[in-house]
């Protein structure tokens, strides 16, 4: 089955070409492991010349030096193509990335169209401006002297991408570079490249200008060959942890810009006074949702010992009550894993649980009756020891951790015991006292009682220790693509 004719090809200056060698390379559904259709695979003569176009768009071509009011008339062209073709992108989303009809429209397609709203609000509010005057002595009196920092592009992003958000991320990568003025090279997962290639097409039809926007798909060498190469400038990539390190090591020769969103084994605080039905569903939610393949999730619970008992029956419960299958079924409430090697991954940590003593209450085997597809029932641990590797190690999967605990002090402290700090929650009904809590936890983003119901489009999201580098969304998240310079003058 083809995917809306999205373009088999590299975008490349602002044409599709067929990668040197002419590789490609199957896509399949991770639903049921059909063809979806065959994609390009990047060489390094392709990376190369990407590129080549993308400096060469920087140096010479008119995007950087364009004002921001007429860059965000440009990326408003691009939401614009995105608002007409989003049929088709959840088409994409669905069956590329194996998520569920719900999620893909909401979370991975209004969400980021709702971000990329906000970052053109926010990109009109990055302004010059003028340093405090200094008045300064000299041989014929008295001077006044000042200066204005304004913020240039950086130049060539390299904006790599992993499997599980990919259009979602796509355009948060684009929109924040392209905005400041950079130009960029977009490499996506190799499990999901049609999602990448659609920009080619926004690229054609919102009218950018040559070179500005490249697009190549390919494997671990082609994105190797972004961080290394001396002319990119700043790496935006999201992924693991484990890659994240990997660039930073390959970026340092060069002194690269850095900006890493990476991994996250974040800590769901039940206190013992939470609203148990909100907090039953948000826990389930965070393990199950898009199979358990999100950076941000709380894959960690944390329990009051004195409500454990009942609020892990309920929990596991409803876990087994998960309708597992194919995502383009409406009713299935979680698809499938991207591959073989990701549930066989998942199996691994199963049993990894099991033989560290932590309680099977839920789940741990592939369904029944779901002989194609990389399907993993939704699983749930209790007893689970926060030191052990269950608890501290990103699975990537539909597996919940459940630890409990007896005082507040000791929920922070566990929740804090980790290489990650990404994400977080906080039930209880004494919210001052959750406030205070979320306070002493370190980690990026953290939600009491849910949150806001949504992502928030100006909140800055990224993590501290091994969870990344930088911020997404917001004013400061825009200034992280760009370089600040002070020009100074005479005031009078």
């Amino acid at each position: 089955m083809s995917l809306s004719n999205v373009p088999a090809r590299l975008f490349i200056n602002n044409e599709w070409v067929a990668p040197v060698d002419d590789a490609k390379e199957a896509v399949i559904n991770p639903a049921d492991e059909e063809v979806l259709g065959y994609a390009p695979v990047g060489s390094e003569a392709d990376v190369n010349d990407a590129i080549s176009c993308a400096k060469n768009a920087f140096d010479n071509g008119p995007w950087p030096q364009m004002s921001m009011q007429e860059r965000v008339v440009v990326m408003q062209k691009m939401h614009d193509f995105f608002v007409e073709n989003k049929a088709r992108v959840i088409e994409l989303i669905v069956k590329e990335a194996g998520c569920i009809q719900m999620l893909a429209d909401f979370m991975q397609f209004e969400i980021p169209m709702k971000h990329a709203r906000q970052l053109m609000v926010d990109a009109l509010r990055v302004e010059s401006k003028l340093t405090p005057i200094e008045i300064v002595p000299g041989l014929e009196g008295k001077t006044l002297g000042t200066s204005e920092t304004s913020y240039m592009p950086r130049g060539v992003v390299a904006a790599i991408t992993p499997y599980n958000f990919p259009f979602f991320l796509n355009l948060a990568k684009v929109f924040h570079a392209l905005l400041m003025g950079n130009t960029c090279v977009l490499k996506p997962s190799p499990y999901t490249p049609f999602q990448a290639l659609i920009f080619g097409e926004a690229a054609l039809a919102c009218g950018l200008p040559t070179g500005v926007l490249n697009v190549v798909t390919g494997d671990i060498a082609a994105g190797e060959q972004l961080t290394k190469d001396k002319r990119v400038d700043m790496v935006s990539f999201t992924g693991s942890d484990k890659v994240g390190s990997l660039i930073m090591a390959q970026g340092a020769p060069g002194l690269k810009k850095m900006h890493l969103e990476l991994g996250g084994k974040s800590a769901l605080i039940i206190r013992p006074d939470a609203d148990m039905p909100k907090a039953l569903f948000t826990a389930l939610l965070n393990f199950t949702g898009h199979c358990g393949q999100g950076c941000a999730l709380t894959t960690r619970i944390l329990v009051a010992n004195s409500v454990r008992k009942s609020f892990v029956e309920q929990l596991a419960a409803m876990t087994s009550a998960v309708k597992v299958g194919n995502p383009s079924d409406p009713s299935v409430q979680m698809g499938p894993l991207i591959r073989a090697q990701a549930r066989q991954r998942v199996e691994d940590y199963v049993q990894i649980g099991l033989a560290g003593g932590a309680k099977l209450v839920a789940g741990g085997k592939r369904p029944a009756g779901l002989d194609k597809g990389f399907y993993h029932e939704a699983t749930l641990f209790d007893d689970v020891d926060n030191k052990s590797r269950l608890a501290q190690e990103e699975i990537f999967g539909p597996v919940g951790a459940v630890i409990g605990f007896d005082t507040d002090e000791e929920a922070i402290a566990l929740a804090n015991d980790s290489e990650f700090g990404l994400g977080g929650g906080i039930f209880s009904a004494d919210v001052g006292h959750a406030y205070e809590m979320a306070r002493q936890i370190r980690t990026g983003t953290i939600a009491i009682n849910g949150g806001a119901n949504t992502m928030l489009s100006a909140a800055p999201f990224g993590g501290i220790k091994r969870s990344g580098i930088g911020r997404e969304y917001g004013v400061d998240s825009l200034l992280e693509f760009a370089e600040a310079r002070s020009i100074s003058f005479h005031a009078g």
